[in-house]
């Protein structure tokens, strides 16, 4: 399902080419490095709380097309399949003690290589947001923004790594979001939709990696 038509592509064909292989060279080789990991936080999760292992939601792909992201499951798993809230802020009462040991760390995130795999997702590029939020987007980025594969690092996602502390700290944390954060995530975006390289890719994988080194 799209919510918007599909743009025309304007990246060359051998740089698309060599992106999505680097996709899933990174994909198969992370998702077999982090198995143990993977295996080890999904025990965790089952023996900490009731509810599946993976959290998934629909979010907006390329084009405006839908899909179900995968994370590891954060939170209490919300009783008759009540809607959980788009947005989750520091010391939610609803993330359970493991789960708040895995986003400490970000490693609810792993579960991403798998929508990396499937072609959902890119390892890096804007990150995809709920149909909610997209509504809001305005016509003249919201095309262009959706032109390129979402992705699980990009560098909004850096330099909104503590949003959860932002919203907690906001009297009213979803117009905080809407208002402060989303704007500036979209500049964000815009310019790596205009600008993204394979070298700008792999010095935004060196990043992320040394932040969640670095914790």
């Amino acid at each position: 399902m799209r919510l918007y038509p599909a743009q025309t592509e304007h990246a060359a064909m051998p740089r698309r080419a060599a992106k999505r292989g680097m996709d899933l060279l990174l994909s198969v080789a992370g998702l077999l490095l982090f198995a143990p990991l993977m295996a080890a936080l999904a025990l965790a999760i089952k023996l900490d709380s009731p509810g599946p292992v993976f959290f998934r939601q629909e979010r907006v792909g390329q084009n405006g097309r839908l899909f179900r992201i995968h994370k590891f499951r954060t939170m209490a798993d919300a009783p008759g399949g009540t809607a959980t809230p788009a947005l989750t802020v520091a010391a939610d009462p609803r993330i359970t003690r493991v789960g708040a040991w895995i986003r400490s760390r970000r490693l609810d995130e792993i579960p991403q290589l798998i929508d990396v795999l499937r072609g959902d997702m890119s390892i890096v590029g804007p990150r995809p947001e709920v149909p909610r939020y997209v509504a809001l987007y305005p016509a003249a980025l919201r095309d262009k923004v959706l032109a390129v594969r979402p992705g699980i690092t990009d560098p909004a996602s850096l330099a909104f790594r503590n949003e959860g502390q932002q919203l907690a700290q906001a009297a009213d944390p979803e117009r905080e979001y809407i208002e402060v954060i989303l704007p500036q995530k979209l500049q964000h975006a815009l310019a790596y939709a205009e600008q993204a390289s394979l070298w700008t890719d792999v010095q935004l994988i060196a990043r992320s990696l040394k932040v969640l080194a670095c914790g």
